[in-house]
């Protein structure tokens, strides 16, 4: 008998945060903090007394008390250079963002009546690499939650529009959040979504604009006030400036004008701020995401896609009047503002829930009958809905009746990588090179075997070393890849003439994993290689950092 727990879904954002359940009648439900707001600013704030603070009251503490608060913390996943130090103690990327996870996991919990809250899927931005992807993952683990997956946030956005909508179309994401902007275009046909390419840029986001606005107001100041200084010097002024320019920003999304009051060493501003100005202070923000928009159409059309049916607009700042202007004059295609706060994280829990009710139906299956790694689509009708019955019989925590269980259960979803993966080749001349076997945009899972030679005669051990792209294009050049992993195939016979083969193999998994493996065909001499990442917290450093994450208290 099943006793699986409900799968949550949680878009950890740069700037907010959500959770999300499907609901007793089967759809997906977005649960309220304990503020009372739908969604919780990712902002952690440590308080002298060790209490640690998430949320509203950590945002409003932010610029009053700079070196005990953290925000952006997304934009720093897998970044071996960073680290934050309070109170005698440094804390990883992951580390802060597991305290905004136990934050939303807690309130949610709260909400449903304290029902523990343990497996959840968490959605990332489409250009994540894997070390960002595995320091994500990191973070719900210190949370001390199971992570079954970790979705792009486009795709997981168009999943939560595939599985509602009854058409077959070909849909473009835009996705401007608020630290993050990813472009995705998606196939969305009955009983599937299928990914088609992605593109996009982890370091803009609705931040920038504000940061873009924050300046003109203060540079207005400084020319109104001469001697006077700036207001960005002091961080009391510059808190309440802050949270002044977001709130004008939201304003001109409904209104042509706004106005900003600023008091500082004695003098007065009022500054009026018309909607042109901030579209013409932030045009530049804008254009690069025209840029990448312009890139995936493209890669679209490569792969065949000529027309596109709709785009969804996703992400906070996509509200801003100036987006669906811009999109309106580049493009005749219809566009729909598609629950921008909310989609993301509602997709992470439709794609929690087909796990969950695919592994309740598997769980009914007779041994055997599902091949390993195979599929449900690939099982007999007869079969699999008789399993699904008594899956929804027995124990349905999803409370879905058999049809609407077996249809979320044998949805097909099919994603891309967003980087390009590939082994460093000594050529020739003594250089060295990239040569790419896994390129960004390809479908995952995904298994490809490339042959390469040994450099001289009788080499007895090759230095195998796996990069991935770092720039938007793919480039052979070693300085515009990252190293992810490396190893040394030993044992290769004596002998050997130069140029002798070694296959290596790349295997790409849905959820980002990266496994390698190096052959020797004559003696069968193998390396097995698995990413261990710089910057990314180990098991054993998960492990230990988590007893002591877990016992301090987070609000």
């Amino acid at each position: 008998m099943s006793d699986r727990p409900i799968i949550y879904g949680i878009d950890l954002g740069t700037t907010y945060s959500c959770i999300a359940v499907i609901n007793d009648i089967g759809r997906a439900e977005v649960l309220g903090n304990s503020e009372g707001d739908l969604t919780t600013p990712s902002v952690v704030y440590f308080e002298e007394d060790g209490n640690i603070v998430v949320g509203k009251v950590a945002k409003n503490s932010s610029k009053l008390y700079p070196d005990r608060t953290v925000s952006l913390i997304k934009r720093e996943m897998g970044n071996p250079d960073y680290g934050f130090s309070i109170d005698g103690k440094d804390y990883r990327p992951e580390e802060i963002s597991s305290f905004i996870l136990r934050k939303v996991v807690a309130d949610a919990s709260a909400l449903r009546g304290g029902e523990p809250i343990t497996d959840v899927v968490i959605t990332c931005p489409a250009y994540f690499g894997i070390a960002q992807r595995k320091a994500t993952e990191a973070a719900g683990e210190l949370a001390g939650l199971t992570v079954h997956r970790v979705v792009n946030e486009p795709t997981a956005a168009a999943f939560f529009y595939g599985a509602t909508s009854v058409e077959n179309q070909v849909v473009l994401v835009y996705d401007l959040g608020g630290g993050t902007f990813d472009i995705t275009l998606i196939e969305v046909k009955e009983g599937g979504v299928r990914v088609v390419c992605t593109d996009g840029d982890y370091r803009l986001g609705g931040q920038n604009w504000d940061e873009a606005l924050l300046n003109y107001l203060a540079e207005q100041f400084i020319e109104m006030n001469p001697g006077k200084g700036d207001p960005r010097d002091e961080v009391e002024v510059l808190q309440t400036l802050s949270i002044e320019t977001e709130e004008i920003k939201r304003g001109l999304t409904a209104k042509e004008k706004d106005r900003a009051n600023i008091s500082f060493n004695g003098a007065k501003a009022r500054i009026e701020v018309a909607r042109e100005k901030f579209d013409e202070l932030t045009a530049d923000l804008l254009e690069r995401t025209m840029e990448l928009t312009a890139s995936v159409i493209e890669e679209g059309r490569k792969a065949g896609i000529e027309n596109i049916d709709r785009i969804l607009l996703v992400g906070g700042s996509s509200f801003m009047p100036q987006v669906a202007a811009r999109l309106s004059e580049a493009f005749t295609i219809p566009f729909d503002m598609f629950e921008p706060n909310l989609a993301v994280a509602k997709g992470a829990a439709m794609v929690g829930a087909k796990i969950l009710a695919g592994e309740m139906i598997i769980d009914q299956l007779p041994e055997g009958v599902l091949e390993p790694d195979g599929s449900l689509n690939d099982v007999d009708d007869e079969a699999l809905d008789e399993a699904t019955r008594k899956a929804a019989e027995e124990n349905n925590p999803l409370r879905l009746a058999p049809k609407d269980l077996k249809n979320l259960a044998t949805i097909e979803f099919h994603d891309v990588c967003s980087k390009s993966f590939g082994v460093v080749q000594t050529n020739r001349d003594m250089t060295e090179s990239v040569v790419f076997l896994i390129h960004n945009n390809s479908q995952v899972p995904q298994q490809v075997t490339q042959t390469f030679g040994t450099l001289k005669a009788n080499q007895r051990s090759v230095h195998v070393r796996i990069m991935e792209q770092l720039g938007q294009v793919e480039s052979p050049e070693l300085e515009h890849n990252r190293l992810i992993t490396d190893g040394e195939l030993t044992g290769l016979p004596s002998g050997l003439p130069a140029g002798a083969p070694i296959q290596i193999t790349f295997r790409l998994e849905a959820d980002g994993q990266l496994d390698v493996s190096a052959v020797e065909p004559t003696s069968g001499a193998e390396l097995h290689l698995q990413t261990k990442l710089e910057g990314v917290m180990t098991a054993d450093e998960i492990e230990e950092s988590k007893g002591i994450l877990l016992s301090m208290q987070v609000s």
